[in-house]
This record gives C-alpha cells, sequence and structure tokens, in this order.
C-alpha cells in the first residue's frame, strides 16, 4: 500500500487538495495531511474552506520521510508560497527525491520544486501563469505531465486528472478505472 504525504498551508487550493486526498483514498492508498493548524485546529484554505489535517509538519520533519511513497503538493498560490519558503518542507522533497520517490504538483505547486532545484531537466506543466517561474524545466502546455518520478498538472479544473493519473502511475490502470467506475471522471 502507498503511503502519501499532502502538506498544506493556509491558502492552499481546496479543489485540487480535496480531490487528490479523496480519489487516492478511494484506491486503497494511505493518505497524511500534514501542516501547521491555527487555533481552531484547521487550515484555511484560499476561499476560506477549513481543513483539519492529519499531523503538523513538525510530525513529519521529525519523523523519517522515507516512510512516504509520494509527496502531493496543491496549488493555491498564498498555501504554495508558505510551503516555498518552508525549510521542513524543503527538506522532506529533497529527501523523497533522494529515495527514489514520486512528487506530484499541481497549479502553482510546481514553483515550489523549481525552487528547491528539484525540476532541471523535467518535463513539467503548471498553471500558465506561473509557467515563467519554472527554472530549468521543459515547460509543456498539457493538462497532466508525467515524466519519470514527477507527476504536474495546470489547476484546479484538472485536479480530477491529476488525482485519477497518480492513481495510474501508483496502482496501474485497471486500479485507475475501478476508482472511476465509482466517480465516472470523463477519460
Amino acid at each position: 500500500m502507498k503511503h502519501v504525504l499532502v502538506p498544506l498551508a493556509t491558502g492552499f487550493e481546496e479543489i485540487e487538495a480535496i480531490t487528490v486526498i479523496d480519489i487516492l483514498r478511494r484506491a486503497g492508498m494511505t493518505v497524511t495531511v500534514a501542516g501547521d493548524a491555527g487555533p481552531d485546529g484547521t487550515i484555511p484554505g484560499r476561499t476560506d474552506i477549513k481543513v483539519a489535517p492529519d499531523c503538523s509538519l513538525d510530525d513529519i520533519a521529525a519523523s523519517d520521510s522515507a516512510d512516504f511513497d509520494v509527496v502531493v503538493l496543491p496549488g493555491g498560490l498564498g498555501g504554495t508560497e508558505r510551503l516555498q519558503r518552508d525549510e521542513r518542507v524543503k527538506r522532506i522533497l529533497k529527501h523523497i527525491d533522494a529515495n527514489n520517490g514520486i512528487t506530484a504538483a499541481i497549479c502553482a505547486a510546481p514553483t515550489i520544486l523549481a525552487a528547491f532545484g528539484l525540476l532541471h531537466g523535467k518535463t513539467v506543466t503548471s498553471h500558465p501563469t506561473v509557467k515563467d517561474k519554472l527554472g530549468e524545466a521543459m515547460y509543456k502546455d498539457e493538462r497532466v505531465v508525467v515524466d519519470g518520478r514527477l507527476i504536474t498538472s495546470q489547476g484546479p479544473g484538472t485536479a480530477m486528472e491529476f488525482a485519477l493519473a497518480l492513481v495510474e502511475h501508483l496502482e496501474g490502470k485497471e486500479k485507475m478505472l475501478e476508482v472511476n467506475e465509482g466517480v465516472l471522471a470523463r477519460l
């Protein structure tokens, strides 16, 4: 069973985060949502929908990140900017990359990977408004792009395709089709 980490920060894009969390859990994966909750125990998203994380980023940073097979970064400009400034996120992503884990990012989140030097020579996509912030990556104007252990997507409107592409990449086409029987996404 794959273990997936979804780090959240204030201002995350709710559609992207919740869609991925839901679809990966439907596929039988263990998904851990981590972030620094406010006094009410939640993290507010871009449109102020609040999500209670499973644990804090401190808990993840203090543990062995090798327990995770995948890290998925949702977009939302505010959340993305906060994650990009977070040294814990940088350490987690570099650890996952060094241990041949899968990294996935949607919308503005590929800019986090660029800032941490993890996109050199990679083919990626992102929200078109941030494509000039992807460093040495090769940009493709496609809804979902898979380049080896890196999966990227463009935005809220591509979140379901992104989530199903993750299932297919991690568990195979048969599992992806099985999950889609319940959600009826157009493939």
